[in-house]
């Protein structure tokens, strides 16, 4: 330990400076104490905003999420340095070793076992330090890093030999391997990682171009551009079916987003759609998946266009566009409607919040009720969830009707709280149409979170180029966004479908889509284990 230059021989001296230190190491702990309760306070909002517990999921809940994990993130950074400084500067005083985790410091958890394992051993002495006598091992020490390697870029030379018979001259070559691109220089992995970058991450083609450039790989925004419209029409048969797998659900999410488009000099607002099916909530055995469109605008014609061979059960706001799915008279038939208790409720929790009107509060306390018995059924079965419902929701969705209808009864016609409460009563068929299927959810919130990353990624691309990058853009969502419903990592499946699609029998398509591939892989790897 290092001795100071000079001790002062004064006892008094020494109890200050020994007071002193006592005060200001009590004040670090304090601040210490202050920063921690305050990143578990952040991490407990942003877990209660991820976890969506009642369906809101609107711009204003998503910047406040972002603002949050902002917040989080330079508070951790901020703690981490200042202990880091404490802890280099109180070190030899301790005699801690360099890899012993701080007092207080959580046990972090291992380190994934998929990953491949690198074993760097550090030099031992050969002899004992102490006497130089002969050492034998008692075992060892093992310390994991988590380590990441950059782009590393490779140009693969495909040889193909050529032959010529002795006997009777005949010239003998394996045939051309596939490409992705047809003459093109772009290998499956690298084509993958443009497409998921562009749409997965919102990386805009300048911007990779740009990151491409520093590390010596000049590609123009034009050849990547011609590679994204070649790959959008080369997995143009997966994207079908996908979509017969959406419309061949009995219900479906509904859900609409802007999305800025470049037009003569300036921007307009068209839309995004998306239609996802996901029958995990009751049980349901088919894999989740997500169609999009898009449309220059939000006329009601795009969504009868999109649904027009469709006749199930449609859980969507209340957007006046769908009206002419649920009429009687459709041919092929009506779909029927279920409302989203969540735009309902976001209403008046508004009005609670930022107002702080009793009956708003007192509507939202009955309906988290709801939701608090609905949660206990996620996942069950179609016919007990319907059990359930009816047993113990059924009487509090009464109740509910009852007293809206009463409070309403009471207000001007312009009061606001009458209004939000008006938002349900004149749908009451459609919100309470849960309580007889036991397949519809009580929110749209499948169909806002596949939008999610269109509204983050806003921010990034700014507009759509046209409207054929419009009609690209929902075509490459709808394939990485199905990936990630299923637990898929979008680049190694478009990696691998890149490089088999163009020779594979059309016959067996449904096998390289995203779920069937996941088996596919999870066998491969159980026989190889």
């Amino acid at each position: 330990m290092p001795v100071p230059e000079s001790i002062p021989a004064d006892i008094d001296t020494l109890r200050a400076a020994l007071a002193a230190e006592q005060s200001a190491r009590r004040e670090a702990e304090a601040r210490a104490s202050s920063a921690e309760a305050m990143v578990a306070h952040l991490k407990l909002l942003i877990a209660r905003l991820k976890h969506d517990k009642y369906g809101a999921s609107s711009e204003r809940g998503r910047k406040l999420l972002d603002q949050l994990e902002l917040e989080l993130g330079e508070l951790v950074a901020a703690a981490s340095e200042d202990a880091t400084k404490a802890e280099d500067a109180a070190k030899d005083e301790r005699g801690r070793r360099p890899d012993q985790p701080a007092r207080g410091q959580p046990v972090r958890a291992p380190l994934p076992a998929h990953l491949p394992r690198e074993r760097v051993v550090l030099p031992s002495p050969t002899a004992c330090p102490c006497c130089g006598g002969k050492l034998s091992k008692l075992g060892e020490d093992i310390t994991e890093t988590l380590e990441a390697e950059p782009i590393r870029w490779k140009v693969i030379q495909t040889v193909r030999e050529r032959f010529s018979c002795r006997a009777c001259e005949t010239v003998t070559q394996p045939p051309a391997p596939f490409h992705p691109i047809a003459r093109g220089r772009a290998g499956p992995n690298l084509l993958a990682m443009i497409l998921e970058a562009k749409f997965g991450q919102h990386q805009p083609l300048n911007r990779q171009s740009d990151a491409y450039a520093l590390q010596g790989i000049e590609l123009s925004v034009s050849t990547l551009a011609d590679w994204v419209g070649t790959c959008t029409a080369n997995l143009a048969p997966l994207m079908a079916l996908i979509d017969a797998h959406v419309l061949a659900a009995a219900r479906l999410h509904g859900d609409d987003t802007t999305v800025p488009v470049l037009a003569r000099g300036k921007t307009i607002t068209g839309r995004l759609w998306t239609y996802v099916r996901n029958d995990r909530p009751f049980g349901g055995p088919e894999p989740p998946a997500a169609m999009f469109r898009y449309s220059r605008d939000r006329t009601a014609e795009h969504p009868q266009r999109h649904l027009a061979s469709y006749t199930g059960i449609l859980q969507a706001d209340a957007y006046a566009g769908y009206n002419a799915l649920y009429a009687s008279v459709r041919k092929p038939g009506p779909i029927s409607e279920a409302a989203c208790w969540a735009h309902g409720r976001r209403k008046l929790f508004k009005l609670a919040e930022v107002d702080r009107a009793p009956l708003a509060a007192e509507a939202v306390r009955r309906i988290d009720a709801i939701f608090d018995a609905e949660r206990t059924i996620n996942g069950l079965p179609a016919e007990q969830r319907l059990a359930v419902r009816q047993a113990q929701i059924a009487p509090m969705i009464a109740e509910l009707g009852t007293w809206m209808r009463e409070q309403r009864g009471r207000m001007s016609r312009h009061a606001e709280v009458g209004k939000a409460m008006d938002y349900m009563l004149t749908r009451w068929d459609a919100f309470t149409r849960f309580l007889t299927d036991g397949r519809i959810c009580l929110t749209n919130n499948a169909a806002e979170r596949a939008l999610r990353g269109i509204a983050l990624g806003r921010k990034s691309w700014l507009f759509a180029g046209s409207d054929r990058g419009g009609d690209r853009a929902a075509a490459m969502y709808s394939l990485i966004i199905t990936a990630k419903l299923n637990g898929v990592d979008p680049r190694a499946w478009l990696a691998n479908v890149l490089a088999r699609i163009a020779d594979h029998p059309a016959s067996r398509l449904d096998e390289l889509l995203p779920w069937n591939w996941k088996q596919a892989q999870d066998a491969a790897v159980a026989k190889a284990a």
